[in-house]
């Protein structure tokens, strides 16, 4: 008996047949929009940004941390006002622009002690920003955090 390798367009369910989009989709769906709505800044793949700007797959719903690769990576704080806000990422550039190049240890030490002390500020690493008292999952892989099936729906529908 030969076996077709074209899949079946319908689904035999309760006697009834259903499109496969509806089998999957539908739940899905539904699961979204129970766990909340999404930011726009999901799936940001796009030809003309930076390279860091295109592996930004999206944020997840409380805003706490970015989805880069697959794994989580704390925001910057939000409640930051603006105008500190940009003098901390104006001395996180110049410190990074620091590493470059042929440098000595010293100049390297120092420049790195700067990158965290400007991450630390900004909320990014150190104690976290939030004071609900939920636990930190910076740098670890998105499947293995609470927002595991909120990746996976999401990604369901990219």
């Amino acid at each position: 008996m030969q076996q077709s390798l074209e899949p079946s367009p319908r689904r035999v369910v309760g006697g009834q047949a259903q499109p496969r989009r509806h089998r999957r989709a539908q739940p899905a769906f539904e699961l979204a929009q129970s766990i909340g709505s999404h930011s726009t800044e999901c799936g940001t793949h796009t030809v003309g940004r930076s390279l860091s700007e295109r592996d930004v797959e999206c944020r997840t719903p409380d805003g706490r941390y970015l989805v880069v690769r697959g794994r989580l990576w704390r925001a910057t704080n939000p409640h930051l006002p603006e105008a500190d806000k940009e003098r901390l990422v104006a001395a996180l550039m110049n410190a990074r622009r620091r590493l470059r190049g042929k440098r000595s240890a010293e100049e390297r030490a120092s420049a790195r002690a700067a990158v965290e002390a400007a991450k630390v500020a900004l909320g990014e690493r150190g104690p976290v920003w939030w004071d609900d008292g939920e636990p930190d999952f910076n740098r670890r892989l998105v499947r293995n955090t609470p927002y595991a099936v909120w990746y996976a729906v999401l990604n369901a529908f990219a």
